[in-house]
């Protein structure tokens, strides 16, 4: 039976930064357009948690019954390592699941848009299908694509329109920035776990892309999400305070240019977290003083 800090180190805390980062734009972006709802923002937030949690008990589940975890280099995997039993973390990923549709559900009755039940219906499958079921399209290369569409995209374009009733450029780009960062952070995870992946079949994009090239796209990743908000501040001169993202970005992009031991990387994933709840914190700040001006 595992422990409540297993269960803990199960749910990948140092992943949830890139939940919360698309819902700070959001808001920020829906009060740059004066639609900031307090309330519809918290929901949002436990949306995107409690599918961040679900996401990483159902990648622990499914890759343990495939033995994709049983040779790894990293923090603990519940089923991997014997911990829990694949049935109880199944249980634990759709318990996620379900919270998560009950906040959104409680969001689509506010906000009256109820076609964003079959959204959040997407979103439940895509978690799921990352690495679950019997063609799971994480273990095609296909993972990064899904992360950027859901953890960037819909996540952030849909906190603001669920709180202004419409989208603008700052919360287009913002949520290019924060899916890329998402994108750049399952790519250090996956470059760490290129060997087994490879072993166990899981052609994940840093696979394919090969060790050389895959390290190079977390730092293109990184680059492009900071610089993108050039692209604002002609009208939005703040947005450029951002851009004191870049010192932050040089010691995870050098670990995984040099870092050659797999243990190595580890750390990038907590760094890599970090920098995009800082874009989030920054790129909200920007918007909040462009506001107006």
């Amino acid at each position: 039976m595992a422990t409540a800090a297993q269960w803990i180190q199960g749910a990948r805390l140092r992943t949830l930064p890139a939940a919360i980062a698309p819902v700070l734009i959001g808001s920020a972006a829906a009060y740059e357009l004066d639609g900031f709802r307090p309330v519809n923002a918290v929901l949002a937030a436990m949306v995107a948690l409690l599918l961040q949690v679900g996401v990483n008990y159902a990648n622990d589940y499914s890759d343990g019954i495939r033995g994709t975890d049983e040779d790894r280099v990293g923090p603990l995997r519940l089923v991997g390592s014997g911990a829990a039993t694949p049935a109880h973390v199944k249980r634990a990923a759709f318990a996620a699941f379900g919270l998560a549709m009950l906040f959104g559900l409680a969001l689509v009755i506010i906000t009256q848009a109820w076609w964003l039940i079959l959204v959040g219906v997407g979103c439940v499958l895509a978690a799921w299908g990352y690495t679950g079921g019997k063609n799971p399209y994480g273990y095609l290369g296909l993972g990064d694509v899904f992360v950027f569409v859901f953890f960037g995209l819909v996540a952030t374009l849909g906190t603001t329109y669920t709180q202004a009733g419409r989208i603008s450029l700052a919360a287009v780009i913002g949520a290019i920035g924060t899916g890329l960062i998402a994108c750049a952070l399952l790519m250090a995870n996956n470059v760490r776990d290129i060997p087994t992946d490879r072993v166990a079949g899981k052609k994940t994009l840093a696979v394919r892309l090969g060790d050389k090239h895959a390290r190079e796209s977390y730092v293109l990743m990184l680059a492009v999400a900071i610089l993108l908000v050039i692209v604002l501040a002609p009208r939005q001169p703040w947005m450029l305070v951002v851009l004191l993202l870049i010192p932050t970005i040089l010691m995870p992009s050098w670990l995984m240019i040099a870092g050659r031991r797999r243990k190595s990387l580890i750390p990038v994933l907590k760094q890599t977290g970090l920098i995009n709840l800082g874009y989030a914190v920054l790129f909200s700040l920007g918007l909040v003083l462009s506001h107006g001006f």
